[in-house]
């Protein structure tokens, strides 16, 4: 019999499959780190488009926080033209109002009474005057109170003075509120 050593043929065939294996092993490892390059390229590049689009929606955050300043700032004059035209409107409406006060004080005064001086603030009329007698300021009080444009006479101070040329004269001092007869529904104009 013969006899055939295959020891050699077994020690070659052992180191193919050691090389075999590890080159396996290492196109392993290359593909997994292919795999893993590509992967953290795409995720990269996810993050990049994610900050470029971060960064466009900063600048129009920016711009939008630019335009809601400017809208306040024109909402502000806006408010601030409203107001100055209502009070325009105010004085417009007004105006016609100083010439029937004027003369309903003119009118209401009776014979005795003299007007001194008088205030206006707001609506309250703050009149000081001589008269001959506190019945006569009685009267005016009641024509004031007739009056469509001049209501609720409160007397503040009434002082008697010693006679003089005229007579018995005394200084007071009324509180008067001032009436729009339109917005009391008393009518137009009382002339």
């Amino acid at each position: 019999m013969a006899r055939i050593n295959l020891l050699p043929w077994r020690e070659e065939r052992r180191k193919q499959q050691q090389k075999e294996f590890f080159l396996a092993i290492a196109a392993a490892m290359g593909f997994a780190a292919m795999i893993m390059l590509l992967v953290h390229l795409y995720i990269a590049d996810r993050i990049e488009y994610q900050q470029q689009r971060n960064r466009f929606l900063s600048s129009q955050i920016a711009i939008l926080d630019r335009k809601i300043r400017e809208i306040r700032d024109l909402e502000k004059k806006r408010d601030m033209l409203i107001a100055k035209m209502e009070i325009i409107q105010r004085l417009q409406s007004s105006r016609p109002e100083i010439v029937h006060l004027f003369d309903s004080l003119a009118k209401t005064v009776p014979n005795g009474v003299y007007l001194t001086k008088f205030r206006q603030a707001n609506n309250k009329l703050h009149v000081f005057g001589v008269s001959q007698s506190n019945a006569r300021v009685s009267a005016y009080m009641r024509n004031i109170e007739a009056s469509p444009w001049m209501k609720n006479p409160r007397l503040k101070i009434i002082e008697s003075k010693h006679p003089s040329k005229r007579g018995r004269q005394g200084h007071f001092s009324l509180q008067i509120t001032q009436e729009h007869p339109t917005a009391n529904g008393a009518g137009g104009d009382q002339s």
